[in-house]
């Protein structure tokens, strides 16, 4: 007998990656699995998630306000009817179990579940959790973490659900390693022979780190270090153009938003991005040393996920408070140009990530979906 699983995260790739990742594995275990996915107009699931072959079902965006306010005032009305649609889509596909990823979208998700009597497992990606999913901890005892410390009620490590085509490129050779970043930096417009940074501020980008690579940028092509940089889609314009440097050759070149993350990846030998888990874990995993500017709005949760891959000696840190062009031409340098670093942090990296947490979550999802206790840590690494 086949299951039907719905899976609620949307918002930003933070969301929507592990999700994805999820997908795949729970189709490779149950090829006639029927899948579900719910998410808002306003968020890159619309794109991201029919992408990756995904059913997707809309609800109303109900962002949970911080402070008192108008908002604040509107909520019950948004949430109940978010919560209404929400049940509407669980009966539609008969589901078995909901899997959340946390965000907004998935606050009226958990609600309908369990108002339905349908089983929730939640995933939290960050090491400190958002409220959609401290809400779920209070009724479902299966939760799954991308770090070791997260608090919240019967969390299991499990690690961070990452896409095949990151973890095939984190199991590839050393030798085919390197015919992937030859053939991605041609593929991207790079030179393949060149030092490379990848900037990526996130899905959305990032203003600050933005502002200090442009800044950055001439010191940076005169060294010969070529850039890829992502900007967020909605921040790249007709002045962000391709840029070479006449003497070294080096070039930057920006682009809106990277649909095959891998590729970037596979042509990089640093990246400089904020700490959110997915840009951790996924550079950790790849063993890609990276400069990490935590975002600092938030509870904080960027500053804890950057704790581990730092001790370990895989990142350094950089404040966005004091972050601009010269700092940037201080520390990129200071590791593209000793071989020796490079090599140390991209060992010391490749110890803090997972590489079968889609797999164990899949496992998970399904033993819940069959009303199986799943609640230990030995019951997440079974076999498939």
């Amino acid at each position: 007998m086949s299951h039907s699983v719905v899976l609620a995260g949307g918002g930003s790739a933070g969301h929507t990656s592990p999700l994805i990742a999820t997908a795949e594995q729970l189709r490779r275990i149950e090829s006639d699995i029927t899948l579900t996915a719910i998410g808002t107009a306003r968020g890159l699931e619309t794109r991201t998630i029919p992408a990756a072959g995904l059913p997707l079902e809309l609800i109303p965006p109900v962002p949970m306000p911080r402070r008192p306010g108008p908002d604040l005032a509107k909520l019950p009305v948004r949430l109940g009817k978010a919560v209404s649609e929400s049940m509407a889509i669980l009966r539609r596909a008969e589901a078995d179990v909901l899997l959340g990823f946390g965000g907004y979208v998935s606050t009226p998700a958990y609600l309908a579940a369990r108002r339905l009597g349908i089983p929730v497992v939640i995933h939290e990606q960050n090491a400190l959790p958002g409220l959609a999913n401290r809400l779920a901890a209070r009724f479902t005892r299966h939760v799954a973490t991308s770090f070791p410390d997260t608090p919240l009620p019967h969390a299991n490590w499990i690690g961070l659900p990452l896409r095949e085509s990151v973890t095939r490129l984190a199991d590839s050779s050393p030798a085919e390693r390197e015919r992937l970043k030859s053939q991605a930096r041609i593929e991207l417009g790079l030179d393949p022979d060149t030092p490379t940074l990848l900037v990526t501020g996130g899905s959305q980008g990032a203003a600050r780190i933005n502002r200090s690579v442009i800044e950055a940028r001439s010191g940076l092509l005169a060294e010969g270090i070529q850039i890829l940089h992502q900007l967020g889609g909605n921040n790249i314009g007709e002045a962000d153009v391709k840029v070479t440097d006449p003497q070294t050759e080096a070039s930057y070149i920006p682009v809106g938003f990277i649909e095959q993350m891998e590729k970037a990846y596979a042509a990089a030998d640093l990246v400089l991005c904020r700490a959110g888990a997915s840009s951790v874990l996924e550079a950790a995993l790849l063993g890609l040393p990276t400069l990490l500017v935590p975002y600092a709005v938030g509870n904080g949760e960027q500053s804890r996920n950057a704790t581990a891959v730092v001790k370990a000696g895989g990142a350094r840190l950089l404040d966005d408070s004091t972050l601009n062009g010269g700092v940037l031409l201080t520390a990129i340098p200071a590791i593209l140009d000793d071989p020796a670093v490079l090599h140390r942090m991209s060992e010391a990296a490749r110890g803090v990530a997972s590489s079968d947490a889609a797999r164990r979550l899949a496992r998970l999802t399904l033993d819940v979906a069959d009303g199986r206790e799943a609640d230990g840590p030995e019951s997440l690494q079974e076999s498939p």
